[in-house]
């Protein structure tokens, strides 16, 4: 009988890394004074969701609207390199980075599945070793511009969950561990063979 691949998926804004990263994410790629002028015009929306009044997703594609619409992507994807290989080592926590070099050594699978915006998720994770990169994508026009939407389901909750099925196969083909933070880990962690949340355990 073959012995059952092993999978450590990781989320990665507050678990790989120390705190949300699509804040520096905009001031890095449109400046302090584009990103004031935005937040102020969508302080209902930011105020709403602070409340949970609205959905996460809705809450962040207006904001992808609202930034990054008619931007083109392979420029913003330069942006997004550079932010990738500049600032995201700066934010990461030096605790999950041991955990991630653990599972590597040991051969099994490592995968980033975040709701964050693959753009500058995947340059990273790639960089870094990680196997495979799941995140949030944007709507692309014919004309290799952004729409600001999402394209498909912000990768958050049970997206997470179905979308590393999609990836790997139905559960029981795998072994999981599982790192995460926040609500939008809950459902991926509770399917998990061995959740982690808010720590990483001493490695061997």
């Amino acid at each position: 009988m073959s012995q059952r691949e092993v999978v450590a998926a990781f989320d990665f804004d507050g678990t790989l890394t120390r705190r949300d990263t699509l804040l520096p994410f905009l001031l890095h790629t449109l400046g302090v004074r584009a990103v004031m002028i935005q937040a102020v015009r969508l302080s209902r929306t930011l105020a709403a969701h602070a409340f949970g009044l609205i959905d996460n997703g809705i809450a962040k594609e207006r904001v992808f609207v609202a930034c990054l619409e008619g931007k083109n992507i392979e420029a913003l994807q330069q942006e997004a390199d550079v932010f990738a290989a500049q600032v995201v080592p700066g934010l990461l926590r030096p605790e999950a980075m041991r955990r991630f070099a653990w599972h590597k050594q040991q051969g099994h699978r490592c995968v980033v599945i975040s709701a964050s915006l693959e753009l500058y998720v995947r340059p990273w994770a790639t960089n870094a070793g990680f196997d495979e990169v799941i995140a949030t994508q944007l709507e692309i026009r014919d004309d290799r511009t952004l729409t600001g939407r999402m394209s498909g389901v912000n990768c958050f909750g049970a997206e997470k969950v179905r979308r590393l099925n999609a990836l790997l196969g139905e559960r029981s083909v795998y072994t999981l561990y599982a790192y995460g933070d926040s609500r939008g880990d809950r459902e991926l962690l509770a399917g998990a063979d061995f959740s982690f949340y808010r720590q990483f355990p001493e490695s061997s």
